[in-house]
This record gives C-alpha cells, structure tokens and sequence, in this order.
C-alpha cells in the first residue's frame, strides 16, 4: 500500500510541473474539466461516456508523454540537433494521434445523439 502511495505521489508532481510548465498540457486539461460535464450530458449510454472520457484521458496521456520526452532530449542534448528534432517530431506526431482518436471519438457521439 505504501508502494503505491509514493507511486501517486510521483504521479502527482507530474501532473502538476506538466500543468505549471507545458501550455499543451493545460489547455488538454482544460478540455478534460469541460470535457467532464460535457460527456455526462452528451453520452446516451454507460458506454458512450466512458468512451468519451477515456479519449479524453488517452489524449492527455498522449500529451504527457511527449512532453516527457521532449524534456529528456533536451536534457541530454539543449542545442539543436536533426535527429533530436526528429525523435521530437515523433513523439508530437503520437500526441497528434491522440487527439485524432480523441476527436473522432467526441465526433461519432455528437453525431449519434443529435443526427
């Protein structure tokens, strides 16, 4: 229990420095506080709001991750360097991704409810 105490914790200040420091992550946190209120009133079903919110959470996931790595390349290399830029662009390209599904998703339950 003690494990998994101190794991939250690192969890956490994660998610805290992200919020502090990363303008991506804070408007995707944004999105998730209204995206909250918005799932509960636009999904029909059980299902349909979890879905919704998980594309949320995968969104910010997503975002959390690229960040972390772009913080780790610029740790280990500050100066512009054409491979970093890459790994960078890779990682910002998963984010993307993300907020494709996550669109998509947010799409497929307006369209559900109202068409």
């Amino acid at each position: 229990m003690r494990a998994l105490y101190f794991a939250f914790l690192n969890s956490w200040r994660g998610l805290v420095f992200g919020a502090r420091t990363e303008r991506a992550l804070r408007l995707e946190l944004v999105l998730l506080v209204v995206g909250v209120p918005a799932a509960l009133l636009l999904g029909g079903t059980l299902w349909i709001r979890v879905a919704l919110l998980a594309s949320l959470l995968l969104m910010l996931a997503a975002e959390f991750l690229n960040t972390a790595i772009e913080k780790l390349c610029d740790h280990l290399h500050p100066d512009h360097h054409v491979r970093i830029g890459v790994v960078k662009d890779l990682a910002s390209a998963g984010a993307f991704m993300a907020q494709a599904v996550a669109a998509l998703v947010w799409l497929a339950a307006l369209v559900d409810r109202f068409f």
